[in-house]
């Protein structure tokens, strides 16, 4: 084995070897118990982040063990052809050409996003298979693949001749960025600083005027009616009146409605139901007219006024300006407000009414609500329900179109003849109704999540009843970080009942966010981000994947820091230099796993004891998807008793049949964590013909054995190592050299401990840096240090340490010198002239030796205290 673990080199030369050989890839057989993954789409938009890094690591884990276990793993790879962003992608490159999508038409700009599926799309491969993510590549899936093409359009036609999906003129989310509608769940609210304006309402009388209370002047144009409460006896009289719309001189009507807020600034609202969700609703209920003041990019239009062209927020400088110079507003306060922004540009979202088609959630919420609350699909960890729930059961319809053109365009067609609207699988054509050739598909496309809801089973070429879907569907467990619950995995909860009848997956293991090391969210505008692949090419993927485990567990985010990475590559070479050291002290190249189990050491019985135990808790752990702490176990385990102490033990008589056996079962264990380390060492040992797989990818996941129970070992052990400790945390105390060695006198009153502790005389001798060792059940060793342990007393003879008058001597002079020095600065420290004229540092600095001279003395005694006494 070479002197240093060079990763870089090896992770290439694994990731090839896993490629060619196949290893995993997976076929239906009936006859193995299969184990089904599919992975979160990424987008084909860039990148990798830290947080796919660590949701490709979480799944690789899971399927490497689950593989190792015996069952047929899948891991299904793919990426999602995300229209919002992607489209804001395609369109800014396309601006640095001088073009828009307008002037190319449809058909040139979807050339041009296909080509920058393949160019990114490859990317995210790359990347994905750079974390050493063990997906079967022949089943890899897009989301605007001719299949899952296929899939969409059939759940669009089964949920429309179910009456589940409907087209009508609403209120929605209009993103003026993005220049689409966005559905509820993809608004995010956002506390601004904010003012409100107290704006005067006229009456016809042109002297009395209600006051309304409203963050939006700019919308003034659209206002058609002014609501009051229907229980605030303050504007009573005043219903049916009208008023003057300030700067737009139109006359409205003062209505009543209960959705009015008495306490909210003066109780009076102007109803604007062209951009706000609930005047809109108020419109509808008292029939009020409907005027739209912007254009889809938000700037004001012909409605509005001299302010036409100016966008929105140009538009209320310019409408509050002239509002104070007509007298017009009593005041304004500065306030904190909550704003709808998108979710994907974080532009401000703008209330529209719009036609659009939308899913009637209700009937469809019923069931997946069903579902996790029978624990048949069961959330990790638990508390991750009360989120699904809350969401579920106040569900509004979904708005499922979009005003994109990359993406799955709606399998509608309209007649332009007789307006008839027919949904079909199929183009059409001909009218149906009234045979027309004048027909024309609906332009837009379909919500991105529309067709990620059918990821779990789209990919396994659903509507088709295959094979494929038979056996590998349901998946077994989705992971996924906590903020797409909404977005993601409620979709594909309720589009698997409503499609297949079945659940989609078992387990929803919901990760945290990966934050930086102070805790803060990794952003652009922080400049804290990391790239994983800038972290693989400095310290290698296992040293990333590991950092990224060490510490995590379930929903929780973790933190991301220089320390964990050096901590991780610092494990890698602990585990390499283990490896070489057997590799080393090997004798020949013929070992058989099996263990003679008759001749084995006291300290073997305790490695193999302790192993066995940890085998059981990792296994117990990553069942229950704690993958962090199983990750910590195991590097407890080989850093601190493999590594440290039965390697160093086993240098005194050296096994060469324990060492191999815990080696390999080691990585073993390892190896769903640090697949390419673990691979490399598993090939090197492969040469010594212990009969096992050609990788260690698909062989056989340690399991724990009766017969590698050894309790009595593992106590006389440990207490064998709290002797080592005791005797060398003192000798440390007293900075005596590892090459001065002296007798020691070890005495315990319980036999069975006496008679155990004679075992590892040997041991005893070379790790306490001893000439010898006696045992009895009780000395009284004069002039001796006394070191206490929880079953023994151990002596050691202080002369045979130090020169005890020699010592003392030595110390005595530094104690003395140490008084004068702190004699001399206590009275330079009195000297009022020196501490009022000298400059600041130079006093902190005396102040500064004035303690630690302090601190010293104290110690000096403390340590002639031992020797006088």
């Amino acid at each position: 084995m070479d002197k240093i673990y060079n990763f870089d080199n090896i992770e290439n030369k694994i990731s090839k070897f896993w490629e060619e050989n196949s290893f995993f890839y997976s076929k239906v057989d009936n006859n193995k118990k299969k184990y089904s993954i599919v992975i979160p789409p990424p987008n084909i938009t860039g990148k990798l982040h830290m947080g796919h890094a660590l949701d490709n690591t979480l799944q690789d884990i899971l399927i490497r063990f689950k593989r190792m276990q015996g069952f047929n793993s899948l891991w299904v790879p793919g990426s999602d052809h995300a229209s919002i962003a992607t489209e804001a992608k395609i369109v800014e490159n396309l601006k640095e050409k001088n073009l828009n999508k307008e002037k190319i038409g449809r058909e040139k700009f979807l050339d041009y996003a296909w080509k920058w599926k393949e160019k990114y799309g490859e990317m995210i491969t790359e990347q994905i298979n750079k974390l050493g993510a063990s997906c079967d590549w022949t089943k890899e899936r897009f989301t605007l693949d001719e299949n899952c093409n296929k899939a969409v359009i059939e759940f669009f036609v089964r949920l429309y001749e179910k009456n589940l999906i409907y087209r009508d003129k609403k209120m929605i989310n209009w993103c003026p960025k993005c220049l689409t509608v966005i559905s509820d769940s993809e608004v995010n609210f956002k506390e601004f600083d904010s003012k409100l304006y107290y704006v005067k309402y006229y009456l016809l009388n042109k002297k009395d005027y209600l006051v309304v209370a409203t963050t939006r002047p700019e919308t003034i144009f659209g206002d058609t009616a002014i609501a009051v409460g229907s229980e605030d006896s303050r504007y009573e009289k005043l219903i049916g009146q009208k008023v003057i719309v300030p700067l737009a001189n139109r006359e409205v009507t003062i209505i009543v409605d209960s959705s009015v807020e008495k306490n909210f600034g003066t109780g009076v609202l102007k109803v604007t139901p062209a951009h706000s969700m609930v005047d809109f609703k108020i419109g509808l209920k008292n029939n009020l007219d409907i005027i739209d003041i912007f254009d889809k990019t938000a700037v004001l239009n012909e409605n509005g006024d001299k302010y036409e062209n100016l966008d929105r927020y140009q538009a209320r400088k310019e409408i509050v300006k002239d509002l104070i110079e007509n007298n017009l507003i009593e005041k304004i306060e500065d306030i904190k407000n909550n704003i709808g922004t998108c979710y994907r540009c974080s532009c401000n979202i703008e209330p529209r009414i719009s036609t659009q088609w939308f899913v009637k959630m209700k009937e469809l919420a019923e069931p997946a609500i069903k579902v996790v609350k029978e624990n048949k699909i069961k959330f990790i960890p638990k508390r991750f329900t009360k989120i699904y729930f809350h969401w579920m059961e106040n569900i509004n319809d979904w708005c499922i179109s979009r005003q994109l053109w990359w993406g799955h365009r709606i399998p509608a067609f309209y007649c332009k003849n007789c307006n008839n609207i027919i949904v079909s699988r199929n183009r059409i054509e001909i009218c149906t109704k009234c045979n027309s050739k004048n027909v024309i598909q609906d332009e837009d496309t379909l919500d991105t999540w529309f067709s990620s809801g059918l990821w779990p089973f789209s990919v396994f070429n659903w509507p088709k009843n295959t094979s494929e879907l038979e056996y590998y569907y349901p998946t077994d467990v989705l992971v996924t970080g906590y903020d797409i619950i909404f977005f993601w995995v409620a979709k594909m909860i309720f589009s698997a009942l409503e499609m297949t009848g079945k659940i989609p997956f078992k387990y929803v293991f919901v990760h945290g966010l990966v934050r930086d090391s102070q805790g803060r969210k990794m952003s652009k505008s922080l400049g804290n981000g990391i790239n994983p692949l800038d972290i693989i090419n400095k310290y290698g993927t296992d040293a990333l994947r590991f950092a990224l485990i060490m510490n995590n567990s379930p929903g929780n985010d973790t933190r991301f820091s220089d320390e964990k990475i050096l901590s991780s590559r610092n494990f890698t070479n602990k585990i390499w230099n283990a490896a070489r050291f057997i590799s080393l002290n090997l004798e020949n190249k013929n070992f058989n796993l099996e263990l003679d189990l008759d001749n084995l050491l006291e300290i073997d019985k305790w490695i193999l004891s302790r192993y066995n135990f940890v085998v059981k808790e990792i296994t117990e752990n990553l069942e229950k998807f704690e993958l962090g702490v199983a990750i910590q176990k195991l590097y407890d385990f080989v850093w601190d008793e493999f590594c440290d102490w039965y390697i160093e033990f086993s240098k005194i008589n050296l096994n060469n049949q324990v060492l191999i056996y815990l080696l390999i079962n080691i990585v073993k264990l390892l190896h769903p964590f640090m697949p390419f380390i673990t691979e490399e060492i598993w090939q090197i040992f492969n040469d010594y013909n212990f009969k096992e797989k050609k990788s260690i990818s698909i062989s056989n996941f340690p399991k724990f054995s009766k017969n590698l129970v050894f309790l009595e070992s593992e106590k006389n052990v440990k207490n064998i190592i709290e002797i080592i400790k005791s005797v060398r945390n003192r000798r440390s105390e007293l900075n005596i050299s590892n090459n001065k060695r002296t007798h020691i006198y070890i005495s315990s009153e319980n036999y069975e401990n006496y008679e155990n502790l004679k075992k590892f005389k040997n041991i005893l001798i070379k790790f306490c840096y001893a000439k010898n060792i006696e045992f009895n059940k009780k000395f009284d060793i004069e002039n001796s240090i006394i070191v206490i342990t929880n079953f023994s007393k151990i002596y050691i003879p202080l002369d045979e340490l130090i020169d005890i008058k020699a010592e003392i001597s030595r110390l005595e002079k530094e104690l003395n010198l140490s008084n004068n020095n702190l004699e001399n600065i206590t009275k330079k420290l009195g000297d009022k002239n020196f501490i009022d004229k000298a400059p600041k540092n130079i006093v902190s600095k005396t102040i500064e030796i004035y303690e630690n001279l302090k601190a010293k003395i104290s110690k000096i005694k403390l340590e002639l205290e031992k020797y006088v006494n």
